[in-house]
């Protein structure tokens, strides 16, 4: 039997669940992966009022955006190259094309920049190993928390716009020195995420992250996990530079898609959100890909 063309691009949105695999195998109690059947107990139970934290959770956590990430690249690939739409190649965002690049120098570029995946980690084992992260954050009772996991997305993704609109509006100096090594990229790829800046990556990235946790302070270690792999991933979806078969689904669910930011690459003073739109429209900030289509944008953007 064939498989119907139309359908092979959705095989993309398999990526969701995926972002989360590791922190899901580590805490289904009927799988040999349970974390009480891999790790001795004395590597994870932690009393805060007694001892430093262990870092098996900051381990884990790192692994499982690797792990999401690890899955994410190769779906990408594959639907970048036609292989999940029946030998065509996904519609570009914007209506000038793609830009044209080899994927494993696209790939080796966003693996080592300094102000992503590198000072992340940083932040993640400094925050962590030190204990400045709330209580809970440290136990490894229960399972993923998936309305906290939510929560967290929304508030980091409000602190988030609320710094992005400040490196723009407080100073001309303040954004030349944070965020516009980033807007170089009128025309983002998916590579482009985390190119940009030490300073910007701070202010809009790691200060939000921060916030959030001492907002959200009921998490456990898999709502962390599920959380920063979840996030991580979307940030970097949402650099894509083709449209994805779910995104008139997100869009009109208020979700974040490409489309939607790359109308602030292009144009700057609109869509400042990331992973939600909902704080561009009741700022009155939010534009959407359609109105500027297709002068600028493909139809189905």
């Amino acid at each position: 039997a064939t498989v119907n063309p139309t359908f092979l691009p959705w095989v993309t949105a398999a990526v969701w669940p995926l972002m989360s695999t590791l922190p899901l195998l580590l805490t289904e109690g009927n799988l040999p992966t349970q974390y009480s059947k891999l790790f001795p107990s004395e590597w994870y139970n932690h009393d805060p009022t007694m001892e430093r934290p262990k870092p098996l959770g900051l381990i884990l956590g790192i692994c499982a955006v690797v792990v999401g990430h690890m899955f994410l690249l190769p779906i990408f690939y594959l639907y970048r190259q036609g292989t999940l739409s029946g030998g065509i190649k996904p519609t570009s965002i914007q209506t000038k094309g793609e830009r044209k690049y080899e994927f494993l120098e696209g790939l080796k570029t966003h693996l080592t920049q300094p102000e992503g995946f590198v000072l992340l980690s940083i932040y993640l084992s400094s925050t962590w190993m030190m204990g400045y992260m709330p209580a809970s954050y440290y136990s490894f009772d229960g399972a993923i928390q998936w309305s906290r996991v939510f929560i967290c997305l929304v508030t980091q993704d409000f602190v988030q716009y609320i710094m992005h609109r400040l490196e723009h509006c407080v100073s001309h100096t303040l954004y030349q020195k944070s965020h516009k090594p980033h807007h170089r990229f009128t025309n983002p790829r998916l590579f482009d995420a985390f190119n940009g800046s030490v300073t910007d990556t701070v202010l809009m990235i790691l200060l939000p992250l921060y916030i959030t946790a001492h907002i959200v302070r009921d998490c456990n270690v898999w709502t962390y996990m599920a959380f920063g792999s979840m996030y991580a991933n979307w940030l970097v979806l949402i650099h894509s530079e083709y449209v994805f078969p779910w995104d008139p689904s997100f869009r009109a669910l208020g979700l974040g898609t490409p489309g939607d930011h790359h109308v602030h690459h292009k144009l700057f003073v609109y869509n400042y959100g990331h992973l939600f739109l909902w704080f561009d429209q009741l700022g009155g900030t939010y534009r959407s890909p359609k109105a500027y289509s297709p002068k600028l944008f493909n139809h189905g953007t």
